[in-house]
């Protein structure tokens, strides 16, 4: 555990300093010590800052460890800078990525039980009540829309309230990827303006299953690609769902978001530095 937790420091603090990140020297923690606890916490302790904070703590990882409260100001005071670092992650990743295929596909990730739904205090509105197709039942959060390449590590994301369509997220996400590229995905994603925009001004090929009665149906060799890398796309986010905790505790809608991201930008690097 310490030295990866020591790889995700050094990864961190030069992601800092090669996009010009400047803080105040007089800081008990920088910002790197900040951003790889919450890392640490979301890949070793289920997101439970305090466990994380203690830990390194105890272990002189960081002498000047503040405390909860105020390490939870900082943290959210840098939200910002988490999600840029991420994204610059990704940058990365797809620069060295020798394969031109990626993985497009979403997950709902629950605020709370439906029992509980009415008590809920982090967000109140019916636009987060979405309904999992495959489990037949409804949840009350958030839908992640995760784009990865074809080996599962993810290089981009966006979160929609839990009513959005999969369709409503194509617009969310920034899709920035090398012209040539070849996007798989369920017939969820069917848009066909959206297809032929990504096709004529970034040369992104965004292939899609086709349903039964789709106007525009693929040759059978297409189709068996497809229909193979489908089964693919749920092995794949299978195992990205399976390291989420049952629950995510926050006290606030933007704490639960931090931590979710928090979890992705651990399940990265350990697939893409650590595995």
């Amino acid at each position: 555990m310490l030295s990866e937790i020591i790889t995700v420091y050094a990864i961190i603090d030069d992601l800092l300093k090669a996009i010009g990140h400047d803080e105040d020297s007089r800081r008990d923690m920088s910002d790197a010590e900040i951003i790889t606890t919450a890392v640490c916490a979301a890949m070793f302790f289920n997101g439970n800052h305090h466990k994380a904070c203690g830990y390194m703590k105890d272990h002189n990882l960081i002498p000047g460890m503040l405390e909860k409260s105020r390490f939870n100001r900082r943290l959210h005071g840098i939200s910002m800078l988490v999600n840029d670092l991420f994204h610059q992650i990704g940058m990365i990743l797809k620069e060295i990525n020798d394969c031109t295929e990626y993985l497009l596909d979403s997950f709902p990730v629950p605020i709370c039980d439906n029992i509980r739904i009415f008590n809920v205090k982090l967000v109140k509105s019916e636009d987060y009540r979405g309904y999992i197709a495959s489990k037949k039942r409804y949840f009350y959060g958030v839908r992640v829309q995760l784009l990865t390449t074809k080996n599962g590590i993810p290089v981009e994301f966006v979160f929609m309230p839990g009513s959005a369509s999969d369709v409503r997220a194509l617009n969310g996400l920034p899709l920035n990827l090398p012209p040539g590229s070849e996007v798989y995905a369920d017939s969820a994603y069917t848009d066909y303006t959206v297809e032929e925009n990504l096709l004529e001004t970034s040369k992104i090929e965004l292939k899609v299953m086709r349903k039964k009665n789709s106007k525009r149906q693929d040759p059978p060799w297409n189709q068996y690609i497809k229909q193979h890398t489908r089964h693919y796309i749920e092995t794949v986010f299978s195992s990205i769902t399976r390291v989420f905790p049952k629950s995510i505790h926050a006290v606030t809608y933007e704490g639960f978001l931090l931590k979710l991201q928090a979890f992705i930008f651990a399940f990265t690097l350990q697939q893409a530095f650590l595995g």
